[in-house]
């Protein structure tokens, strides 16, 4: 069967043994705010045309694919929940018999809504690796991801829009004529420094203003600008949401997980670095629960 993570930008496939195993694994830039609204069986066909058969093979597809601009809309599912919940929550593809679309999860922290898509099933591949016992886990990215984990059961999560808030001050606020466009982007001492900085007294938008104070009277190289505001956002992303976690699995690409591994040490938890392979894993999981494998 196939295990696909379709998302806003980027398309993942993995082919799986009757085992559940890997045999086969694909990318391609093809993420569905490329699709048009009646397209995608076709984006899928072509996307998937390096693999003879595929077309005829069941599959499971996660992320934004399900959600309300995507192939179709599936509900989100509540925590506390397992593979065999979402398994149990599956949406048809009608374009696709034997093929369905994974529910993300929502909960609510306090009463305060959070939704995910596709984390999800990064989350419950690492559950076997983790044991039983509670667990802490990042998934940085545009919209990061802290989830808790407890004996094989996604308890919670909240959301920090780190990646989408770096991106914005990087290029549309005042910052962004301070920082040359491609340069300083990994400046190890000014991330670290920016890190640092989190910790400090006066707040994000204080700290965020103080890059623009502190390049203008060259405190701050402006080729080490966004390596700096980098740090401070992961910054104060870490102390908000990690308090109380000793260790956190970080899950990502290795650059990100690099960036907030350093970061956690930084402020003096034990980071545990996952690549993202750990959604073939989840999705296998949810299969398995299923009856597919």
């Amino acid at each position: 069967m196939l295990a696909i993570d379709w998302g806003l930008s980027s398309f993942r496939a993995w082919r799986l043994g009757a085992d559940g195993a890997v045999t086969a694994a694909l990318t391609a830039p093809r993420g569905i705010s490329l699709v048009p609204p009646a397209g995608y069986a076709e984006a899928l066909a072509e996307v998937l045309a390096p693999w003879p058969g595929a077309s005829a093979e069941p599959a499971l597809l996660c992320g934004m694919v399900g959600s309300r601009q995507g192939w179709v809309e599936a509900p989100y599912a509540p925590c506390p929940a397992r593979a065999a919940d979402i398994a149990a929550a599956l949406i048809p593809l009608p374009d696709r018999p034997g093929s369905f679309i994974v529910p993300g999860l929502s909960c609510r922290n306090g009463g305060v809504a959070d939704v995910m898509r596709g984390e999800e099933t990064q989350i419950l591949g690492l559950l076997p690796l983790l044991g039983p016992g509670r667990h802490t886990l990042c998934l940085p990215g545009t919209h990061s991801k802290w989830a808790v984990v407890e004996d094989g059961a996604i308890v919670a999560f909240r959301t920090a829009m780190t990646g989408e808030l770096f991106a914005l001050m990087r290029r549309q606020s005042t910052l962004a004529p301070l920082m040359p466009e491609g340069k300083g982007d990994d400046d190890e001492a000014a991330f670290a420094a920016g890190v640092a900085r989190a910790a400090g007294a006066g707040g994000l938008t204080h700290h965020l203003f103080g890059i623009r104070a502190a390049t203008l009277l060259g405190d701050l190289r402006a080729e080490a600008a966004a390596s700096f505001l980098s740090g401070l956002l992961i910054g104060h992303e870490i102390g908000s949401l990690a308090a109380g976690a000793g260790t956190v699995h970080v899950v990502g690409s290795p650059g990100l997980t690099d960036r907030y591994a350093r970061a956690l040490a930084a402020a003096g938890h034990t980071p545990v670095s996952h690549g993202e392979e750990t959604a073939a894993h989840g999705l296998s999981a949810i299969a398995a629960s299923r009856g597919m494998l």
